[in-house]
């Protein structure tokens, strides 16, 4: 095999007796579906990169992990990933003993099938972000804005995240006395045409 990793050796090597066969055999298969396939360590487990992220495999106490970047959209005609999984665009399969593993020919296919999915540039599904409630500015807010006018207007010409930030730094604050002194520090550095993190902008 090429393009092999000296850390994923140490990785397989200090993993559980019964982890090391499986690890080595998804090893071997992936190499020989796909011999540039190239290794990798990223969040502390071993990937495989061809063209972009492929698939990964990770030991852990009791079993061992192993799935696709995009195995949404592998086709899965063995139904080996059917009820796995979350709403993330990779599937995962978890094996305790290397009995567990499809056969060979199985394997190379479903990986070829992610390799093709590399090849054609197909990209991994992005899982939705939820969007966030209507902003609700507090009447106490409002009113210390009310109060000083060119606070007023600089929060009125604001973004709407720059609204939010302001906001949900005064109102996450536990006690009361530090909302308020959030609140009277907000209505000074709006007074001056700040947003709330202005002090990390670039200049």
């Amino acid at each position: 095999m090429k393009n092999t990793s000296p850390e994923v050796d140490a990785y397989i090597a200090k993993s559980a007796a019964f982890a090391r066969p499986i690890l080595t055999k998804l090893r071997k298969m992936f190499h020989q579906a796909c011999p540039n396939v190239v290794e990798t360590m990223k969040w502390s487990f071993p990937h495989f990169d061809y063209k972009g992220m492929m698939g990964s495999m990770a030991a852990f106490k009791q079993h061992v992990s192993f799935g696709f970047w995009k195995g949404k959209l592998l086709d899965d005609p063995h139904q080996l990933f059917t009820g796995v999984g979350n709403a993330t665009s990779m599937n995962a399969l978890r094996l305790t003993d290397i009995a567990d593993l499809p056969a060979d020919k199985i394997l190379l296919d479903y990986i070829r099938r992610a390799v093709a999915l590399n090849e054609e540039a197909v990209k991994a599904p992005q899982p939705k972000k939820k969007p966030k409630p209507p902003l609700e500015v507090p009447d106490y807010i409002l009113g210390a804005l009310k109060k000083n006018k060119k606070a007023h207007a600089t929060f009125e010409g604001f973004s709407p995240s720059h609204k939010r930030e302001y906001v949900e730094w005064i109102v996450e604050a536990k006690q009361e006395e530090t909302r308020m002194q959030r609140l009277t520090t907000a209505i000074e550095w709006m007074a001056e045409g700040k947003p709330r993190n202005w002090k990390y902008m670039k200049k």
